[in-house]
């Protein structure tokens, strides 16, 4: 790996992996020759890593990891007790990471992020800057369905109140001091694109073209991006609580007003008894109470878990090599 190579900061490259099987060969093919790329032109250091995070997967990519780690001093490799979600599990590998390198990058396993934009993220890092989010700068190997939920996505998040990047997953470099701070951020329910923000320090961000899947499926079908903005929502902001509020205030004043309107009526005897009104306004304040119950049930229930202060991931082994 060139021995004689002893200058730059440590990287550590995180990925998250759940059932990846098909990719996962490729994905250590690749990131190694960018790894041995920046060693050779002395922008990292020689100790810095490939770090897998096995999130529970049925399929054989633990074992996969553990061979590739055997036969590469680069490859190094985290197993969880059990699956925990994709957020949960870089979070365990970030974590880890901030004990032994200067810097770590987080990206996902099917090969979709760029990666010759880690050029410029390091250099940016060199130049001081803490956080470097990645950002897609076109969607148009998108279906319209999945680009229109997509970026609808960002824009309900940002009118929520949630600071969130446009067009940014989890591919981004952070320093070590960064990762510290994302450290004292302990709650259970994680949605790191809007964590990070939080943490402040200067951030700066680097455009790419987001690439097919080289294999394998998505790991996030509708159903999971619904629960997922849901989950960044009510971990990230309060709104939807105020917009109840809001909501409930427009409807009392509105029939206040009726009941002005019907009071005048009726003394004018123009009333006339209305079945459809009715069943119109009984199903109408229904919906709105049940919607407006769930919503403050879902925060009572993020109270709950929180309060429990339940691990937010377990090792179950490490592989790594100094």
């Amino acid at each position: 790996m060139g021995e004689n190579v002893k200058t730059g900061e440590v990287l550590y490259i995180v990925v998250p992996c759940y059932n990846e099987e098909p990719v996962i060969n490729e994905t250590t093919l690749r990131l190694n020759e960018k790894l041995y790329s920046l060693i050779k032109d002395e922008k990292i250091s020689n100790k810095s890593k490939i770090l897998f995070v096995n999130d529970g997967s049925k399929d054989k990519t633990w074992s996969m990891i553990k061979s590739l780690h055997k036969d590469n001093e680069t490859i190094s490799g985290i197993n969880l007790s059990r699956n925990r979600g994709h957020q949960n599990a870089l979070l365990a590998g970030l974590m880890y990471a901030k004990n032994y390198a200067d810097m770590v990058i987080s990206m996902d396993a099917d090969l979709q992020d760029d990666i010759g934009a880690v050029d410029e993220m390091i250099s940016y890092f060199h130049k001081g800057i803490d956080i470097v989010y990645g950002v897609r700068n076109k969607r148009e190997q998108d279906t319209f369905f999945k680009r229109f939920t997509a970026e609808g996505f960002y824009r309900i998040m940002n009118s929520m109140g949630v600071e969130t990047v446009f067009n940014h997953a989890d591919y981004r470099l952070m320093s070590k001091r960064a990762l510290e701070g994302m450290e004292q951020f302990r709650e259970v329910n994680l949605f790191l694109r809007g964590i990070v923000p939080m943490i402040g320090y200067s951030s700066a961000i680097v455009y790419y073209e987001r690439g097919e899947r080289f294999a394998g499926e998505s790991k996030y079908p509708l159903s999971k991006m619904v629960s997922f903005a849901i989950e960044g929502i009510t971990s990230c902001t309060t709104y939807p609580l105020k917009l109840v509020s809001y909501v409930g205030g427009g409807i009392f004043l509105g029939s206040f007003i009726i009941l002005i309107y019907s009071l005048i009526a009726h003394s004018m005897s123009k009333t006339i008894q209305g079945w459809t009104s009715i069943m119109l306004s009984i199903w109408s304040i229904g919906g709105l109470v049940l919607l407006a119950i769930g919503i403050i049930g879902e925060y009572i229930g993020k109270i709950y878990l929180e309060t429990k202060d339940r691990p937010r991931y377990i090792y179950e082994d490490i592989l790594d090599k100094f």
